[in-house]
C-alpha cells in the first residue's frame, strides 16, 4: 500500500505540473492572439489638416556633417573637444568626442546644444541673461556657458550645436558656429 501512495503522489505531481503548464500555454496563446489582432480591430483616428504642424529637422547626414566640421575646426587649433548636435526637440542626433577630450565635455556639449536650440540663441548670450534671471540655470538639461549655437531655417530653430572642452566658452562657441556654417556650404 505504501508503494501505491508514493506512485499516487508522483502521479499527482506530474499531472498537476502538466495541467499548470497547459493552462499557462493556453493563456499565453490567447494573449498573443489578442495582441496580434488588436491593431486590426481597433478604431483608427485621422487628424484633420488644421490639427497638424510641419516642422523642419536636420537629416542625420547633415547633423554628422555639422559635427565633423565643428570637430575639424577645433582640431585645427589643437583643441580637444566634444561636439553634440540636437534636433529641434532637444534630442541628441550626433555626438563626437575628439581624441583626448575630457570626460566632462561630452555631457556639457549635449547640454549646451539643448540650451541653444531651446532659446534659439548662442549660449554666450544666454549666460548674460542670468544676471537678470538667475533661476534660468535651474532648468533641467541646460547649461548657460559659451559653446552652444542654434541652427535655424527660415528664422526658426531646427537644431543646436554644442561644444565643450576648449579652455574658454568663446572658443567652444567659435567651433560650434563653424559647424553651423558648414550646413550652408
Amino acid at each position: 500500500m505504501k508503494h501505491a501512495r508514493k506512485t499516487s503522489k508522483r502521479m499527482r505531481t506530474v499531472i498537476g505540473g502538466t495541467v499548470a503548464g497547459a493552462v499557462a500555454l493556453g493563456t499565453f496563446a490567447v494573449v498573443t492572439a489578442n495582441a496580434g489582432s488588436a491593431g486590426t480591430t481597433a478604431p483608427r483616428a485621422e487628424a484633420a489638416g488644421e490639427n497638424l504642424v510641419r516642422s523642419t529637422h536636420l537629416t542625420v547626414e547633415a547633423a554628422t556633417k555639422a559635427a565633423r566640421a565643428t570637430l575639424d575646426a577645433a582640431e585645427k587649433e589643437n583643441q580637444r573637444v566634444s561636439v553634440a548636435v540636437v534636433d529641434r526637440n532637444g534630442n541628441t542626433v550626433v555626438t563626437l568626442r575628439g581624441d583626448g577630450a575630457g570626460p566632462q565635455s561630452y555631457e556639457s556639449a549635449v547640454k549646451k546644444a539643448y540650451t541653444a536650440v531651446s532659446w534659439n540663441a548662442p549660449t554666450s548670450e544666454l549666460a548674460k541673461r542670468l544676471e537678470n534671471a538667475p533661476t534660468l540655470k535651474d532648468i533641467p538639461g541646460t547649461l548657460f556657458l559659451g559653446g552652444g549655437a542654434p541652427v535655424t531655417a527660415k528664422g526658426a530653430p531646427i537644431a543646436g550645436i554644442g561644444v565643450a572642452g576648449a579652455p574658454s566658452g568663446d572658443l567652444d562657441e567659435k567651433f560650434a558656429r563653424a559647424g553651423a556654417a558648414a550646413l550652408n556650404e
